[in-house]
């Protein structure tokens, strides 16, 4: 009883307290988790769709907040080009999987053309179905190449999502975010209703299966996926070598030129003249 006491306030949200030691202590986790990647020379995608505003980016961002960049990418490609458009539709996704000792983060991905691109009629029937059909087959041969391949989708009601909209208008940090792709997706929610169970149906399978992630509370969203994550690949501790830093040599002989030589930006922040 005390332990839930500590976790969650009278309202039953997480304490930002408990979230940040919990969201520090993960990250350290996911530190871990980089470097065996990178020693094991594993090949990691992680998937990340769902409704506009359901909170992708933010759970993106914790994860990939302390990792080497080297080692933990994210791609979020954007609108097709005209020459993409005649490819064979994965085509422009390979170049982006990773390489041994990577993991690669998905903000949306091959799945637009199941969600986005059916519901707003940026492709055919045919080329909707030809996706379905294929894109299980696609996954197995990428799985079968070694790759570990996890999806998550993000869950969010059409009440919290409008309230997020809602948000973003009144926040200029944030008005970018609402686009006019994010206008049209509010008004056709049930649209992707049906677009995703049906894309569920289709590629929710044994060997590559969906995780939904309960994205209403966003604090509690991204400590269950990082959790979830650092679950789903295996993983040890490395017991890396310490490292000890020896006292630095002076060099005598060299002399810096003159800092008055050297153009600096201006202190904005200093110290207020008396005054």
């Amino acid at each position: 009883m005390s332990e839930k006491l500590e976790k969650f306030d009278k309202n039953g949200k997480l304490k930002s307290r408990f979230y940040n030691q919990e969201l520090a202590r993960l990250q350290v986790e996911l530190v871990k988790l980089q470097e065996w990647i990178k020693a094991k020379k594993l090949k990691v995608i992680v998937i990340f769709e769902g409704r506009d505003a359901a909170g992708k980016g933010g759970v993106i961002k914790r994860i990939n907040e302390r990792l080497n960049p080297r080692v933990c990418r994210v791609v979020a490609l954007g609108t097709p080009t005209e020459k993409e458009k005649t490819q064979w539709y994965f085509q422009r996704y390979v170049p982006h999987l990773p390489a041994g000792g990577e993991m690669v983060l998905f903000d949306r991905s091959w799945y637009n053309r199941a969600g986005v691109e059916r519901v707003m009629g940026f492709c055919t029937d045919e080329e909707y179905w030809e996706f379905l059909r294929s894109c299980p087959n696609f996954e197995r041969m990428l799985i079968r190449s070694g790759i570990i391949l996890i999806k998550y989708w993000f869950s969010v009601s059409e009440e919290e999502q409008e309230k997020r909209f809602q948000a973003r208008l009144k926040d200029p940090t944030k008005r970018w975010k609402l686009s006019d792709m994010d206008l049209k997706s509010r008004e056709r929610w049930v649209y992707y209703s049906k677009a995703k169970d049906e894309m569920l149906n289709y590629t929710d399978t044994k060997l590559s299966p969906w995780y939904v992630v309960d994205a209403d509370d966003k604090k509690k969203a991204r400590l269950n996926t990082m959790r979830h994550l650092l679950a789903t690949v295996p993983y040890g501790d490395l017991n890396l070598p310490e490292i000890k830093l020896k006292p630095r040599k002076q060099e005598k002989g060299y002399v810096r030129p003159p800092m008055q030589e050297q153009t600096f930006i201006p202190d904005y922040y200093g110290k207020a003249e008396d005054g």
